[in-house]
């Protein structure tokens, strides 16, 4: 071989070698998102100045215009808020009547505000419409029921206002609803780093049909929404503190600029993280709701470690996951895993504390149910000094034990059942309430030629879920291709309310299920929106093409929302009005 053949094969194999991986060809043909200009602008991305335009356009002084364009990161979420607050509470009561599975939670949360658990009602079958004329009468006796008590604590809390009525079983749920509004508002401004995302994404909930048919019903699946969300931003508030605070410590350059640092991306304590300890708080109520949130406080771990290990690594670490172990991990599971324990035990107290009477006749009465199991049917109840701390536990331990087998095993069949693989396009929907009356009654205009429909029809804006199929899609490219870090937390989010039921496909479950996660489909329509809008720097021709169809889509999903919404509020319309809503046979 001569000494040319040998250079040209050396410089052939340092090219092969500075050839980008296909992972690098790849992210090519993603979403190229502009670089930070400095290790801090990474860490924290600092939200862009307000813009003024509008307000100056508008007459608005110079200072003046500042001042409104700064509080819109306020005004514009609770602008937001407001209107779904207002179709939220409007007619609230209306349905009057116990619709769909309220004949459960409405009377246990009454229930448990009386005496402190759960008690058994009457088995007279016209016991709800007595409730609606006004009977409130239970007995003390306790009932067996599957689902923690803390969601039906929230919807108690409105019957205890105002009474054990549709307003008052349905009062917390709305506002609940409403909240989520503009929680998501607050949360997708931080996420995107934009107003105006923030609020499209809080729109978006407000008119997601599913969400709103939820929030006028009394069911849990709402407040273990609330409950979700909360978590979620919660840690969102956690992580760009903490990531400050690394900030805050890095060196800094000639030019006053933050550079990395392997000692302290690696030995930095970031001490006490309050807004963790309150993620674990709502994750404690989500599990105390409703025992899904489990699967939440499961995926959010996930999500908490990846993100110490990337604020590691862009401070400077060189082994960020040794570093991650070293000094987050563990502060990380005992600001969540054993809060959460302690909220959700905390929520049985009203169980724990009525420990009733016992007599030799009747056994122990006046007390929840299998209260004291461990000291009747357990045969290994505890009599020391700590037996008053040791058999609730272990007759709690047993009630859940009964009560997983219970949910897991649950495959009655019901007309609405859906399977989780129709959910997202809203395959099956869930009849909460139905009435045909007659032509002059109950809303029916007499001019009718046959009766009219009146429905609560459980059904996700078509157009929004449909967008959000196509919205995932994008997020898994903008995850895969660019590593985004806010695609990966929506997509964790989505998948920990929605893939679970995959595993539980023989069981009976419904698509109102999948309410726990639609906010976090809203946020990924949002960012999908922002995409469309274009990127910083797009053309002035580009700008244009992306706000026309931005806002064809909104226009779309908002008129989608106002054609069902006689079918989300339980209005009487003509039959034929209401055929003409039935886009698929499997909606009846």
């Amino acid at each position: 071989m001569t000494s040319d053949t040998a250079t040209q094969d050396r410089q052939g194999r340092t090219a092969d070698r500075q050839r980008p991986s296909w992972q690098a060809r790849l992210r090519r043909f993603g979403p190229v998102a502009p670089a930070g200009p400095g290790v801090r602008e990474r860490l924290v991305p600092p939200y862009p100045e307000p813009g003024t335009g509008v307000w100056t356009v508008l007459g608005a002084s110079p200072g003046t215009a500042r001042l409104l364009a700064r509080s819109m990161g306020w005004a514009g979420p609770l602008l937001v808020a407001l209107i779904a607050g207002l179709t939220r509470f409007w007619n609230l009561g209306s349905p009057n009547a116990v619709i769909f599975d309220e004949t459960y939670y409405a009377k246990d949360a009454w229930a448990l505000w009386k005496y402190g658990y759960e008690a058994k009602w009457s088995d007279d079958p016209d016991l709800n419409k007595r409730i609606i004329e006004g009977f409130h009468q239970v007995p003390d006796a306790p009932s067996y029921v599957v689902h923690p008590p803390a969601g039906k604590w929230v919807i108690g809390f409105g019957e205890w206002i105002y009474g054990l009525n549709p307003f008052g079983w349905r009062f917390m749920v709305a506002l609940l609803g409403t909240l989520s509004v503009l929680m998501l508002c607050r949360i997708g401004r931080r996420l995107f780093r934009s107003t105006f995302l923030g609020c499209v994404a809080g729109a978006l909930l407000s008119l997601d049909g599913l969400h709103f048919v939820m929030s006028r019903t009394s069911l849990l699946d709402s407040v273990l929404m609330f409950f979700v969300l909360a978590a979620f931003g919660c840690l969102l508030v956690d992580r760009d503190k903490a990531r400050a605070r690394l900030a805050d410590a890095l060196p800094l350059t000639d030019e006053g600029e933050a550079r990395p640092d392997a000692g302290i991306g690696e030995r930095l304590g970031l001490g006490l993280r309050p807004w963790r300890i309150a993620a674990g708080v709502f994750l404690g109520l989500a599990c105390a709701t409703k025992w899904n949130g489990a699967v939440y406080l499961a995926f959010f771990g996930v999500l908490i470690v990846l993100w110490d290990v990337g604020s590691r690594r862009v401070a400077g670490a060189r082994h960020p996951w040794q570093a991650m172990l070293r000094r987050d991990a563990p502060w990380a599971f005992l600001s969540t895993v054993p809060v959460a324990v302690a909220v959700y035990l905390a929520s049985w107290t009203g169980w724990f504390l009525n420990s009733g009477t016992y007599s030799p006749a009747q056994g122990w009465q006046h007390s929840g149910y299998f209260r004291h199991w461990a000291e009747t049917e357990g045969g290994y109840s505890s009599h020391g000094f700590l037996s008053g701390i040791i058999n609730p536990l272990a007759s709690l331990w047993h009630y859940e034990h009964e009560v997983w087998k219970f949910n897991t095993h649950l495959s009655s069949p019901h007309t609405y059942q859906s399977n989780p693989w129709s959910w997202l396009v809203q395959g099956r929907p869930v009849s909460y309430f139905y009435e045909s009356p007659g032509a002059g009654v109950d809303g029916c205009p007499k001019d009718v030629h046959e009766k009219c429909a009146r429905e609560v029809l459980a059904l996700g804006t078509p157009l929004l879920w449909w967008a959000a199929c196509f919205a995932l899609v994008y997020l898994l490219c903008r995850w895969v291709l660019r590593r985004d870090w806010r695609a990966g937390a929506i997509l964790c989010a989505t998948a920990a309310g929605y893939l679970p039921w995959f595993y539980w496909q023989e069981r009976t479950i419904f698509v109102f299920y999948a309410v726990v996660f639609v906010p976090f489909l809203c946020l990924a329509v949002a960012m999908m929106i922002g995409g469309i809008l274009g990127p910083p720097g797009s053309t002035e021709r580009r700008r244009v093409a992306g706000i026309v169809g931005a806002g064809a889509l909104m226009l779309l999903i908002a008129w989608n929302f106002i054609y069902f919404f006689p079918l989300y509020t339980g209005q009487a319309i003509p039959m034929d009005a209401w055929r003409n809503r039935m886009w698929f046979d499997s909606w009846i």
